[in-house]
Parts: C-alpha cells; structure tokens; sequence
C-alpha cells in the first residue's frame, strides 16, 4: 500500500486523472518526456511554496543553464593570463622542489580546480581589512602550490620563498600544505588532513551566526568557503554535519567540491557516479545543489538531444568509463559512447574528431570561469540554506596528456622540459625558448606594473584586502576577579565535591564576571547532566538559532531545559568530532574574527583524545585557545562503565601534541591555580598560541583548603602536599607521587606504611607529569648550550630521601615520562590494560593502585635498598589480601 494511500482522498475521480496523464505522456512521448514533465511539475510545485518532498536527484546536466548565466564582470581574457601564470608558477615550483630535494608536492589537484580559486579570489572572497573578519576559506590542502603562485603574482610572496616549499628547517620556508602554524600570517585553516576541513567549516558558519545572535559581533557579511575533493567526501566527518547545517539553515556556507572523479589512487565511484550521489546526499539533508558539470562545448550537442538518448548515456555511464573516455581518440568515443544505439551514432556521426576529443578530453564546466561564476552567484544570493557546487573538472588539466585523468597523477611530482614547452603552449604564456633550454624551469612574471598585477591587485583591494591572510589584532581580556577563584581555595569544608563539580562551579562564577563573563563558550557533547551542569541551562541558556518553539517538559522545575537565539551552551548533541570542531571556531575567534572568546569543551572519560585526537592535532596548527575538559577521567573512577569508558591513556595522547598543556589535578584549589594561570598565558596582551587539558573526576572528595607557597609547584607540575610526621627520624622513609584522584590512594598509604609498618612517606601532588617532562627537556637542550639549568622535578626531589613511588589512575607510561630527571630509585604503578566494570575498590585492587597496593609497592622499594627486610613485604602482602 502507497503511504498516502491510508490518507483520506476527497476527489478520487481528479486523482484517477492526474496517473492517466501521466500515463498518456509516457506512451506518447516516451518515458523520458513523462519523467520531465513530472520533474518540472515537483520542481514548481517547490517554487510556489506547497509541501512537498525535495527531489533528491536530477538529470547529469548543468543545474544552471547557459542561456540563464548572469554577464561575467570580469576581464575574461586579462583573468585567463592570470590564471594561466598561476599554473605555471605552481608546476615550476614543485617541479624545482623535486629536482633539488626530492620533497614532493602535489600539481594535479590545482591544474584541476585553478578556475574555481581564481574566480572566487577575483570576485567572490572577501578580505579582512573592511570588518575584520572577511569570509572564511578552507582551501584544499593539495592546492597548496597554486594558492603560493597567486601570491608570488601579487607580490606577496617572492621567488626566493618559492624555492623553499617544503624547506622550512631554516624558518622561512613555504609549509607543504596548509598549516597556520608554519605560516601564521598566510593559512588560516588547516585542511590537509581530509575529513576535518568540511566539519570545520560548517561549524566555522555555525558559530558565525553564534557570535552575531549573541551580540558579540556582525558577521552577516561573512561568508565560509570550503574547498574539497570529491574522494575526500568518503571521509566520515566530511558528511557528518551536513544536516546541522541545513538544519539550521547555514546560508552564510558554501561547499565547492571539486569533481574530477579522481581519488588519491584512482576513480573515487569507478562502478557508479559521485555526482550524483553527493547530490542526493546533500539535497537530502536540505542543502541547495548547483550543478557545474559541462562546459559550453556540449551546449549544441545536448540542444540535438531530441529523445533524451545522450542525457541517458551521459546518465548512464559510470566515472571510471568517462575518465577512460578522457584519456582515449576519437575513434574510440565514437564507437563505445555513442555506438550504443541509433539516436547517439546519429549525433555523433554529425560530430567531427576534433570536436569530441574537446568535449571529452577537455569541456567541463569547472575549466569556464563564467559557468564557475554563475554557480558562485547561485551560492551567495540563496537564502534559507547552504549550498554546495558539484563542479566537474580534469584532474591535472593543461599539465599535458601525460597527466590528465591518469591514475597516478596524485604521486607525479615534475614535468620534463618537453612537457613545459607544450605547457606554455598552451597557456600562451610568453616564455622564449631559450629560458627553458636548462634543466631547471624558471618561474614566470608578467611584471610588477603589469596589466595582471595591477588587476590582482584593484580586485583584492575592492573586496577587501589579500586572501587568504591570518590577521591577529592583540585584544587582550581583562583579568577576572579573585572572588570565583577564592572559592575553591578555601576548601569544601565537610562537603564531599568531585573535582568535575568543582571546575563546573568555578566556571559558572566565572560566566557571572561583568567583563567576560558573555565571552566563555561552553561546549558539550551531550551529557552535561552527567558532569553537572544543568545548573546552567536557565541561567546561561542552549543556543538555538530558532529560540525554543516548544514547551519544555521540565518547565516546572528550577533547572529547565532553556534554549535561546542567544544562549550560551553549545550543546551539540553526541559528536565528539563536531564540538571539537565548534570548539575549534571558537578557539580561534581571536583571529578570525577579532573577537577573543574563552570556549571550554567538557566530555565525557576517553571520547575526546581517543576519538578525535587528529582534530586537536588541526586545532594545534590552528593556534586554538581554551580549555578542554576530559571530565570523568581515569580508568577506576567509571564504576560499571567498562572496557570503552574507563580513560587510561588520553594524558599519554595528548602529552605528544606540542601545543597541549596537560593538568592532573587533585584538588579543587589546584583547578583554581590551573585555570587562572591559563587565563593569563592566553589572554591576556602576551597571549600563547597554546591551549589547557585539564582532567577533572567523578569521585566526590573533601576538597582542602590551598596550602601556602604551593602556586609556583602545581604549575610546573610537582610540590609535597603533605610531609611524614609523627616518626622516629631514623625510620625507612620515600617518597609518593600521585596526581589526580590517586592522590588519595598516596594519602591512604602514608598512614599505612606509617601505622603498620613504622615507614614515613612524603606525599607530593604531580598535577602535570606532562610540564615536567618537558621543562625538563628544556633544561637538557640549555645544557648542550652551555647553561646550568637543573630541571624543577630533580631540584625538589634532591634533597627527599628515600626511593620515590609514583602512582596515578593513568598507565604508567603517563608518570614514567618524569623517570629519567629523578635521581633516586624509581617505582611507578599505574591502570595498564583495558578498563573493566566493577567498583572503584575492586578495579583498583584489580590494577594495584589501591592504597594497599601502593603500600606493598613502597615496602619493596625500601627492601630493595636493604632499608626493610624482605620478608616485611611478604607480610605485608599477606595482611593485605594481595599475595
């Protein structure tokens, strides 16, 4: 039964009428007329505003025709000259770079897709010097080369800067792809790590609109550009916020998806076709489709398709068959395109070699800068959702038949001097022959003065200034009071409080400062119940860009579930990838925007590093700033969660990324120290390009009150908590280190080995075993330099008898890290191994780092210096339960 078929039908006569049409149509015009005329019935239907479902598939032709192109406001000829040096310079210089280092690079994907970056860099992308923010483009990582020659033709890059691609030991080379931490006055956006570059940006045009709504800045003029392959959409996180955006109606996005059918190794649908699935894929998900396939060669071709047997075969073929088609003669074509029945061999048989040779080898909408216009003007004067441009090309298009639509031309790195020649031929470049009689290829200038230079230039500056360009205006942000951070030092009192809850208060007091409390961003995957922060939902609010068009269910109660145009909460659902990414826009706010905002991103145990650990590697390169929150940390704190919950290890992952500094606490007062300090190195006018991992637990605990004298210990990483007492001076004594909730396994200890066996044991907190490390290693490098720098970790422990013991709810390779700057014998226990489900008392046991196991560990340690007997361990573990 038809779904509507359970509906209802008042007028079942006109109904009957309507099929019987249809049926007339397809037996009198055949199938494809019927299909057409129900095609163009929907697409009107949509247009005059009824309710009904979106086609989610059309026709493989050009969603714009030529005859309804708008005029190109370009110097057509003057931009093709620009455009033609922009190929050579890239070819050169990759080329050059792999004649002199063999350092690779990439020149197939901007031979491909020169036309849709010069059209947009001459009418479309906005600079930053009229709002300060421009629009926002996610360049291809691969078309690296072709954006360095465009700067190299405008004057901001030299030749010099050319020659060093992917030399940047010395520090002033050209990074190989798009890296704002290697070129952080050029890249904005890191987006060679494929996948990451599309979530981005829709979360890029998300927090747009964010920053707008909430009335921190105008960004209605700005505009997100993504650049993308076609191959690169198979990558998860390249889809996985298609809806949110056409969700939220994000018509400040544009995608442009370079479709040259080719992957890294080969077609990316060899049996099938992407366009037309990324179509059905992104209309389905509300996004306006423009089509860019054909060029203007096969507008009379298709204009003699009378029966619709060309847009059939055309419809019909699969990818891998069109690039063959590509790359064969016109003998060829003849036979296996249009030889496949009557209509087509009589259209091809008015077709002359030379002609399909330029239809297949060559004529595709992305190579045209006016059909590449007429789709961007599709893009920036839609509303209501975002759009994405399927846009055909060849894949390294006027780099000779050697390259185009070949398989391999993702791995081939250089032109030989014959390809060159044909090269310039092509291009009509006026380059003599005797400039490339050598073995090195020149680059090539029109002139300082020339026309090309001069219109780059006026067109740059009426739109606002070079692109892309990363321009970090100093705003520093006032320093909080010390009211919300005194309240945590001064201690729980009898009030049992997890560390998560402590962060949580602390940032709540801190949304409540009258300077920059509107600026702090939280971020949460889902789950901010779990790590208590309902109490924000009234107060702060649930961003939404449609406010709350529903009545809560909670609405009686005091913590209700509020969404708001200009909520604060970016409560992003359950993707870990897409709030590290919305973190990410807002961690970068400070650039982008002019706008420096203090995001916090909270999730839950291992989901964030594990998950998305090539994401904070993104942020990293982007100079991100904030705090990132992996609440319900350690792999004993989860009772009952298990093996895919309990976190072990995401210290020992986030200790490889450079930017990240990474903090253990213990206590409530040591977040206090931790995020005020934070604050400072990043905002504050001598900001770090540096962001804060800090790992807080769900176990409730007495929180302390701060000792003295301890602030400079728990930001370098190490300080005694609490020193042995009550002992004879001449009793065995060590020393525990712990960090996090482990601290209170130490502090068990120590009144074990004191009371039962007579041992003194100093506890030391280790906030951050990561900053240990390597301000250790910092203290090694000044050595070789010649300097006396003694590492803080075996300055303080040098003078702490005893062995030391170091035990954290994380595998030991997380406090190993310290091991070689500790001068007395070294133990470390730690949670090695998959997580299990059982109580925190269990799991311990189960891992040794309970008290009891740490005290057994002490006792050995001293028996392998001879300060306890051996069999005092044996004992110990007898009493215990652990033998």
């Amino acid at each position: 039964m038809a779904q509507l078929d359970q509906l209802p039908d008042p007028d079942p006569s006109e109904t009957a009428e309507w099929r019987e049409s249809l049926d007339a149509a397809a037996r009198h015009g055949g199938p494809h007329r019927a299909a057409l005329l129900l095609r163009r019935t929907v697409e009107h239907a949509g247009h005059t505003g009824l309710d009904v479902p979106p086609l989610l598939g059309t026709p493989y032709l050009n969603t714009i025709p030529t005859a309804e192109e708008p005029p190109y406001p370009g110097d057509e000829a003057l931009e093709r000259r620009i455009t033609a040096w922009n190929r050579w310079n890239a070819a050169a210089m990759v080329t050059r770079g792999n004649q002199r280092a063999g350092l690779g690079g990439h020149m197939a994907t901007f031979a491909s897709a020169a036309w849709l970056y010069e059209t947009g860099f001459q009418h479309f992308f906005r600079g930053k010097e009229t709002d300060g923010s421009g629009d926002q483009l996610y360049l291809q990582g691969h078309a690296a080369p072709g954006i360095y020659a465009r700067a190299f033709l405008e004057g901001r890059l030299t030749e010099g800067q050319l020659d060093r691609f992917r030399q940047e030991a010395s520090g002033d080379g050209l990074p190989s792809y798009p890296h704002p931490r290697r070129l952080p006055w050029f890249w904005e956006f890191p987006t060679v790590s494929m996948g990451l570059g599309p979530i981005s940006a829709v979360y890029q045009a998300r927090f747009n609109r964010y920053l707008e709504h909430r009335g921190i800045k105008d960004t209605s003029r700005s505009r997100v550009w993504a650049f993308l392959g076609d191959g690169e959409m198979d990558e998860p996180e390249s889809t996985a916020a298609l809806d949110l955006a056409g969700r939220e109606g994000l018509d400040n996005l544009t995608f442009v998806i370079n479709c040259n059918l080719q992957r890294l190794d080969g077609p990316v649908r060899s049996n099938f076709k992407i366009v037309q699935e990324l179509e059905a894929r992104f209309r389905a998900a509300g996004w306006q489709v423009v089509k860019a396939l054909w060029g203007t060669a096969w507008d009379a071709v298709l204009g003699r398709d009378t029966d619709g047997a060309l847009l059939s075969r055309l419809g019909e073929v699969p990818d891998a068959q069109f690039q063959t088609y590509a790359t064969r003669d016109a003998a060829y074509i003849r036979e296996h395109f249009f030889g496949t029945g009557p209509s087509l061999r009589a259209l091809g048989a008015g077709l002359g070699d030379d002609e399909l040779l330029e239809l297949f080898h060559t004529s595709r909408a992305g190579h045209e800068p006016r059909k590449v216009y007429a789709a961007y003007r599709a893009a920036v004067e839609h509303t209501g959702a975002p759009t994405v441009i399927l846009a055909q090309t060849v894949k390294g298009y006027t780099l000779g038949p050697g390259f185009e639509s070949r398989n391999a031309n993702h791995q081939m790195k250089k032109l030989t001097g014959k390809e060159f020649r044909a090269m310039r031929d092509l291009l009509e470049l006026p380059i003599p022959d005797r400039a490339l009689d050598g073995d090195t290829m020149p680059y090539a200038h029109p002139g300082a003065n020339s026309a090309e230079v001069r219109h780059l230039r006026e067109r740059r500056a009426a739109l606002g200034g070079p692109a892309p360009a990363r321009t970090v205006r100093p705003r520093p942000l006032p320093e909080p009071s010390a009211k919300p951070f005194a309240a945590l030092e001064k201690g729980s009192g009898q009030q049992e409080i997890a560390t998560t809850m402590a962060f949580v208060r602390l940032v709540k007091e801190l949304m409540r400062e009258k300077e920059t409390g509107r600026r702090w961003v939280p971020v949460v995957p889902d789950e901010a119940r779990t790590f208590g922060m309902e109490s924000l939902f009234p107060t702060a609010g649930l961003y939404s860009p449609v406010g709350q068009t529903y009545d809560p269910v909670d609405r009686d109660q005091l913590l209700y579930y509020k969404e708001a145009k200009d909520g604060q909460i970016l409560n992003e659902g359950i993707t870990e990838a897409g709030s590290l990414a919305s973190f990410t826009a807002a961690a970068t706010s400070y650039a982008t925007h002019g706008e420096p905002v203090i995001p916090f991103y909270i999730f839950y145990s291992m989901f964030g590093w594990q998950r998305t650990a090539d994401q904070f590697w993104a942020l990293a390169d982007q100079l991100g700033r904030g705090f990132v929150i992996g609440a319900t940390a350690g792999r004993t704190t989860m009772t009952g969660e298990g093996l895919q919950h309990a976190d072990g290890h995401s210290h020992l992952i986030a200790s490889t990324n450079p930017a990240a500094i990474g903090y253990d606490p213990a206590f409530a007062y040591e977040i206090s120290v931790i995020v005020r300090e934070g604050l400072r190195r990043m905002y504050s006018p001598q900001a770090e390009d540096v962001f804060y991992y800090l790992t807080v637990y769900n176990e409730p605990k007495v929180q302390p009150a701060m000792p003295e004298g301890v602030t400079e210990g728990i930001l370098k990483g190490l300080y005694r908590f609490r020193e042995a007492a009550g002992l004879p001076t001449d009793a065995p004594r060590l020393q525990l280190l712990a960090s996090g909730t482990a601290v209170h396994w130490a502090l068990d200890a120590q009144r074990l080995l004191a009371g039962d066996w007579g041992v003194a044991a100093d506890v030391w907190s280790a906030p951050s075993w990561t900053e240990l490390r390597r301000e250790a290693l910092d203290c090694d490098a000044a050595r070789l330099r010649g300097e006396d720098r003694v590492p803080h970790v075996t300055r303080v422990l040098r003078d702490a008898p005893g062995p030391v013991v170091a035990v954290s709810d994380w595998m030991r390779a997380v406090p190993d890290q310290i091991a070689p700057w500790v001068e007395q014998d070294w133990t470390s226990l730690g949670t090695d191994g998959f997580g299990l489900s059982d109580t925190r008392e269990a799991a311990r046991r189960h891992f040794g780092v309970d008290p009891q196991s740490v005290t057994v560990a002490a006792l050995a340690a001293l028996a392998r210096r001879g300060e306890v007997k051996p069999e005092t361990v044996r004992r110990a573990a007898r009493h215990y339960g652990l033998d």
